[in-house]
């Protein structure tokens, strides 16, 4: 795995995280009753310093974009599921659905997220394998 590859991966389990903190904050502020019990209140602070943090550092190489539909998507799906176990709320097959709706695109747009490598698709040919060394030798110079 090469380093990209690993920052990549790193930063989806950030923003994974990220959105687990958004679910707790989620969760906390409505336990929080518009802020006005003390200890639910500051479990919020807590977790929306957390999900910020985590946030910033997997946009740091996660377009932002993707990187805050993919966050959202994870703290909507998360408090809609959890909300019935923490407080006196439902969830309906149609609303199921649909948060099974948001979590596919969710996956989908971490698979489109690979790199598609240009040079692994094209056809190696004589004039490309004897300029390949020449290729890696500028590569080095760069560096």
């Amino acid at each position: 795995m090469s380093h990209t590859d690993r920052s990549s991966a790193n930063s989806w389990l950030m923003l994974l995280l990220a959105g687990g903190f958004e679910i707790g904050y989620a969760l906390s502020v409505g336990g929080s009753h518009g802020f006005t019990r003390l200890s639910w209140s500051l479990v919020a602070v807590v977790f929306f310093l957390l999900t910020l943090w985590a946030l910033s550092v997997a946009l740091r190489t996660i377009d932002v974009g993707i990187g805050y539909a993919v966050w959202a998507g994870i703290g909507a799906a998360g408090a809609a599921l959890l909300g019935p176990f923490f407080f006196d709320e439902s969830l309906t097959v149609t609303q199921a659905v649909w948060l099974g709706v948001i979590i596919a695109g969710v996956v989908w747009l971490k698979l489109a997220d690979r790199p598609e490598t240009a040079q692994a698709s094209a056809p190696e040919t004589p004039d490309t394998r004897r300029l390949a060394p020449a290729a890696r030798e500028t590569q080095g110079a760069q560096r």
